[in-house]
């Protein structure tokens, strides 16, 4: 595993010392407040304990994408009330990142408070990674702490360039990102099952490409699977399909046969002649047998068994996306019913199981199983570009 530092390497003492945290707060709004505070709730041990060993913390973030110029509904002001209720502390607003607005809040800022800097991308220097930025804003740290895991893959400055002009650790969210990712795809005990679902191939295709190289067990669903079995000769009638890419899915078909990885497609389907919850054209088929003017909807009850079967004898799970449309029911049913039993394994102790993406996170939560998966990334674009074995800058910076 590659090495970093994380806050374990820190000085049990760090009063006096100003500690820049890059933390996401890109949160869910609706009426003033955040929906969904999940970001919070991760980054809030890291803030924590750097605040109780006598630092003032400075956090960092983003919120929407101004595209360098101020906005007054995108400024990280609008979440200070969310993040003050989820760690329990008063916090300071300070409406810039550098300067001497900066300057005078940390000279009334005491040890162990915590300020809230403004919107990182109201500035240009952000998303270009600007070094004269990135050393306007390191000038008022110490320490540099990045526990935004779904920001690493971008090289801006407030996740890479900061890393480069102040000692840089993993704050507790990214050790645990880092260390789950690891277990699952870096020294995995195998067998190792990825599960790939969601509705385009186009959009999965370098996850593909990587993962035939580094899994036994390849278990495709979603739209996904149509275009996988149009490829193969399979009529799928008026299924979601990406018949452009027939080539492309033999072709990653291929490249599994010779890396002993097994690749896994429904032999039976839910379909219907409408996409409408309970459509009273609703029928389980063989994927031989589905009508010019049905479309497969998600994947049938005998495929999800043997399914199953291949997870009792994996040791590592990966998954990204859903089996079918699961926001519609019962075009739920194979995802709730395959999650439930990576859940009961990895219960049991038998399997690793990760899984990341926003669908991901949604689909596990809806089968009542999102706690009792080893760890699941809230990340969407970071864990994606993971699973194409990408390198991600935030991560790359804090390598020591």
């Amino acid at each position: 595993m590659t090495q970093f530092k994380t806050l374990d390497d820190l000085p049990t003492d760090l009063s006096g010392k100003v500690v820049l945290v890059r933390v996401d707060l890109n949160l869910p709004m609706e009426g003033g407040s955040a929906t969904d505070v999940t970001r919070v709730e991760s980054a809030k041990p890291t803030i924590l304990e750097l605040a109780d060993k006598g630092a003032k913390v400075l956090l960092l973030a983003h919120y929407g994408r101004p595209k360098g110029q101020r906005h007054s509904t995108m400024s990280t002001s609008w979440v200070q009330g969310d993040v003050e209720e989820v760690i329990g502390r008063e916090i300071m607003f300070i409406p810039e990142v550098m300067g001497l607005v900066v300057e005078q809040s940390i000279g009334i800022l005491g040890n162990g408070d915590i300020g809230l800097l403004d919107n990182v991308r109201f500035w240009p220097g952000e998303e270009t990674n600007d070094a004269d930025f990135a050393a306007g804003m390191a000038a008022h740290g110490d320490i540099y702490v990045n526990d935004a895991f779904s920001a690493a893959h971008r090289a801006h400055a407030s996740t890479e360039g900061l890393a480069h002009l102040l000692p840089s650790y993993a704050g507790r969210a990214m050790e645990a990102e880092l260390k789950a990712l690891d277990v699952a795809l870096g020294k995995p005990e195998t067998p190792v099952a990825a599960v790939v679902g969601g509705a385009k191939v186009s959009s999965k295709l370098d996850v593909l490409h990587n993962l035939v190289g580094k899994v036994q067990h390849l278990i495709i669903g979603g739209g996904m699977a149509n275009t996988f079995l149009a490829a193969r000769g399979v009529d799928v009638g008026k299924s979601l399909c990406e018949h452009d890419l027939a080539d492309t899915a033999n072709a990653i078909m291929d490249k599994a046969d010779q890396a002993g990885c097994t690749i896994h497609l429904p032999y039976d389907v839910m379909v219907a002649k409408e996409f409408a919850a309970n459509p009273v054209s609703l029928r389980v088929c063989n994927v031989h047998e589905v009508a010019a003017d049905e479309m497969i909807l998600d994947i049938g009850p005998q495929a999800v068994e043997a399914l199953a079967d291949v997870l009792k004898n994996c040791r590592t799970l990966v998954w990204n996306g859903p089996l079918g449309a699961f926001e519609t029911a019962p075009f739920d049913e194979a995802t709730v019913a395959l999650a439930k039993t990576a859940a009961a394994l990895t219960q049991d102790g038998s399997l690793v199981s990760v899984a990341g993406g926003g669908d991901t996170v949604a689909a596990l939560a809806h089968a009542g199983v999102k706690d009792d998966f080893t760890f699941v990334s809230t990340a969407g674009g970071a864990f994606l570009e993971w699973m194409e074995g990408k390198v991600l800058p935030g991560v790359a910076a804090l390598q020591s």
